[in-house]
């Protein structure tokens, strides 16, 4: 009787981070595409919702905030940005369809640097099980009718740098013995004050084209509904935690972007 509560939290958590992170994608690919707004301008709502939502769940008591130095999350902040902006960029820049499948690039890369960088060793299976994978990606992008070479290096750099920041913080977490809300509601108000310093050597900030331009009801409203990011950051943490506490396996606390989202 215990374990089926647990099964229904896991299978909710799940599901809404799947219609949650369905949603993003589409959303994201829409603002950028009808209505160009400005990439980095767009990142750095997200992560201004993200730590508002992070915000409110504290005060909630869904988690207790850890004090952190700020050199500990530092780098951590500093990849955040470049792993949103970049995977943003490479769904602004290729298909719906291509972005995705360049994402699932991001477990081999992974395991290449766990197995590189920290000498881990994975079984056979495992490793078979990323030959199909890293096939299907570049059959994809072979054959895809809207190959782009820009495209391309977003998603490049996108892989490789997500694939960095998720090792980075499996080892910080471990490493300051906290879990992935936790982490992120340091990391998410660092990375937003690194793109405000960013943003106006790279976009307009005011006027046509700029975050505080002349947009659309429809513009503003699109954006307020990434507002679903904070649903699907938690509900992630609700079902990995809920796999910890209640099934008793081994599971890696680990954050989904708000970007891509």
């Amino acid at each position: 009787m215990g374990w089926m509560p647990a099964q229904g939290r896991l299978a909710a958590g799940l599901l809404v981070n799947l219609a949650a992170s369905i949603c993003i994608v589409f959303l994201n690919k829409w603002l950028y595409v009808r209505l160009g707004f400005p990439n980095l301008s767009l990142t750095l709502v997200h992560f201004a919702i993200t730590w508002l939502g992070l915000y409110l769940c504290q005060a909630l008591g869904a988690f207790a905030p850890k004090s952190l130095r700020a050199a500990q999350v530092l780098p951590l902040a500093l990849s955040f940005c470049g792993f949103v902006v970049f995977t943003n960029l490479s769904l602004q820049s290729n298909t719906i369809g291509t972005y995705q499948l360049a994402k699932a690039m991001t477990t081999p890369v992974i395991v290449l640097i766990q197995s590189l960088a920290y000498g881990k060793s994975f079984p056979l299976r495992i490793k078979l099980t990323l030959v199909p994978i890293t096939l299907g990606v570049f059959l994809n992008s072979y054959y895809d009718v809207k190959f782009n070479v820009l495209g391309t290096v977003f998603a490049t750099l996108g892989v490789l740098v997500t694939s960095l920041y998720q090792v980075w913080v499996g080892a910080k977490q471990h490493e300051l013995q906290v879990n992935s809300m936790q982490l992120l509601y340091y990391q998410a108000p660092m990375s937003s004050a690194m793109l405000l310093f960013i943003i106006p050597f790279f976009e307009p900030v005011f006027g046509e084209g700029g975050i505080f331009g002349p947009w659309t009801l429809s513009a503003v409203a699109f954006i307020h509904w990434q507002t679903t990011d904070n649903i699907k950051n938690f509900s992630s943490c609700l079902a990995t935690r809920s796999c910890i506490q209640q099934l008793d396996v081994e599971v890696a606390f680990h954050q989904d972007t708000p970007e891509q989202r």
